[in-house]
């Protein structure tokens, strides 16, 4: 199983209680949202090593480019991605991308 640890205290707490009242706020009046962010982390949860990720095409799991991190996205038709550093058999989520314009969707 993999180590996760959530380097951002209040995407912990959103993601361990579904409630925030920092700066994910708006995300917690979402209740699909909360379902599926608690839905990914457990899937990320149960996997052995990053490489178990690719079999859930929901997740659509990808090392980012020229950047040290990876990705998986928590909604489709959503921007939000959950971002982390990769280590051996540990990862280390860092933060929820809230790019809105990620994917041309220029607003």
């Amino acid at each position: 199983m993999l180590q996760i640890t959530i380097i951002d205290k209040d995407l912990e707490e959103l993601i361990t209680t579904g409630r925030n009242s920092g700066k994910y706020e708006k995300l917690t009046r979402d209740k699909k949202f909360i379902q599926r962010l608690a839905a990914v982390y457990s899937t990320m949860e149960s996997v052995e090593t990053t490489d178990g990720l690719k079999q859930y095409s929901f997740l659509h799991y990808e090392k980012l480019k020229h950047v040290n991190l990876s990705s998986v996205r928590i909604m489709n038709n959503r921007v939000e991605r959950l971002l982390f550093t990769e280590n051996e058999n540990k990862i280390e989520i860092t933060i929820i991308e809230l790019n809105e314009t990620h994917y041309g969707n220029k607003k």
